[in-house]
C-alpha cells in the first residue's frame, strides 16, 4: 500500500498515528495536537472559537452561546487542508466541543479537493472501543501486525494490575471530577479504568457522556477519593482553578477532603485522550486507589496529591 498522507484533527488520534510508527506519514494536525514533542512542527488546520485562557466558568459560557447559535467552536483553515492535499483525515464524531466534529470536516471539504480523501471519525465509549479504533487505524494504514502489538502490549499491562487486584476486595468509591465550573462527572470510558484500577466509579456510567452534576450530588455520594481531571486541563491549569472547589459550601465536610484523598491527574495528556494512553492512565489510576499495590512512576508529572497546607 502506498504511504497514505494523513492529517489528524484529533489528539487522540496524533498519538495511535505515531504509536502505529506512521508519524512520517502525518503532514497536518489540529491546534490542540502536541503528543508526541516532535509533531508540534507540524501545519496547524484548526483553532478554537471560545477564548483558551478564560476560566472554566467563561469557558463554559462561550461555548454554550456559540453552540446556542448552532455554531461550531472550532474553525477549520480550508486553505491549509487544500495546500497539503491529505488522502485521509482523522476526526471524531464523540462530543462537539472536545474537538473538530466529523460534521466540521464534512462542510469543510466540500468542493475543495480535486480527489476523494477519507475521512475517518472516531466515536469510542468505552475501553474497548479505543483499542478497536486502534485496530482498524492501523488496518487502514496496512500495519495491522503493529496494531496488534500495540494492543497486546496494552492488555499485558492492564492484565498486571488485575492480577495484583484478583484479592483484594476493598473499592473505594472514586468520583473523576472532569469539569471545574458547572461541575462535571467523568463518564465514558473513565468509570472502566476506575473499576479496573480497583476503585468503584459514582455518579457516572461506564459507557455514557459525562453528567453534569450539582454538588448536593457529590455531598450525598461522598467518595473516598476525588481525582479532578479537568478536561483540556494540565496539573498547573488545574491549581489555578482549584479554589472553584475549594469555595464550594460543604466541600471540606466531605470524607475524600477530611481524609486527605483528594488528587490532581493531567486530563489533558491522558483520560481526556481517546488513544494508546489511557492504559497509562489506568496505571495512575492504580497508584493513586491503591497506592501500597502500584509504583509506576506517575507521580509529580501525571498526578499529584492536593494538600490544603
Amino acid at each position: 500500500m502506498a504511504d497514505l498522507k494523513v492529517i489528524s484533527l484529533l489528539p487522540a488520534a496524533t498519538e495511535i498515528i505515531c504509536a502505529l510508527g506512521l508519524e512520517s506519514q502525518l503532514i497536518g494536525r489540529s491546534h490542540e495536537c502536541d503528543f508526541p514533542e516532535s509533531i508540534r512542527e507540524l501545519p496547524v488546520c484548526s483553532s478554537a472559537k471560545f477564548i483558551s485562557g478564560s476560566d472554566s466558568q467563561e469557558i463554559d459560557r462561550q461555548v454554550k452561546e456559540i453552540l446556542s447559535d448552532a455554531l461550531s467552536i472550532y474553525t477549520i483553515d480550508r486553505e491549509m487542508i487544500r495546500r497539503l492535499n491529505p488522502d485521509v483525515i482523522i476526526t471524531q464524531a464523540q462530543c462537539e466541543v472536545c474537538a473538530v466534529s466529523l460534521k466540521d470536516v464534512e462542510t469543510a471539504l466540500e468542493g475543495l479537493l480535486d480527489k476523494e480523501c477519507r475521512i475517518i471519525s472516531l466515536e469510542p465509549n468505552v475501553l474497548g472501543d479505543v483499542y478497536n479504533e486502534i485496530k482498524n487505524i492501523a488496518a487502514v494504514f496496512g500495519v495491522s501486525d503493529r496494531g496488534d502489538n500495540l494492543l497486546e502490549q496494552a492488555g499485558e499491562r492492564i492484565d498486571i494490575i488485575r492480577h495484583k487486584l484478583k484479592f483484594i476486595s476493598e473499592k473505594p468509591r472514586v468520583a473523576c471530577i472532569e469539569w471545574l465550573a458547572p461541575l462535571m462527572i467523568a463518564g465514558n470510558w473513565t468509570p472502566e479504568l476506575v473499576e479496573v484500577a480497583g476503585g468503584e466509579p459514582v455518579l457516572a456510567v461506564n459507557g455514557k457522556h459525562s453528567p453534569f452534576v450539582d454538588f448536593v450530588d457529590l455531598a450525598n455520594a461522598d467518595p473516598e477519593i476525588i481525582i479532578v481531571m479537568p478536561c483540556g486541563f494540565s496539573i498547573p491549569r488545574t491549581l489555578q482553578e482549584i479554589s472553584l472547589l475549594l469555595d464550594l459550601p460543604g466541600w471540606h465536610d466531605l470524607r475524600a477532603v477530611k481524609s486527605n484523598r483528594v488528587y490532581i491527574a493531567d486530563g489533558n495528556q491522558y483520560f481526556n485522550r481517546s488513544g494508546p494512553r489511557l492504559t497509562d492512565s489506568v496505571e495512575i489510576l492504580a497508584e493513586i486507589i491503591n497506592p501500597k499495590q502500584f509504583v509506576f512512576g506517575y507521580e509529580g508529572e501525571a498526578w499529584i496529591k492536593f494538600n490544603l497546607a
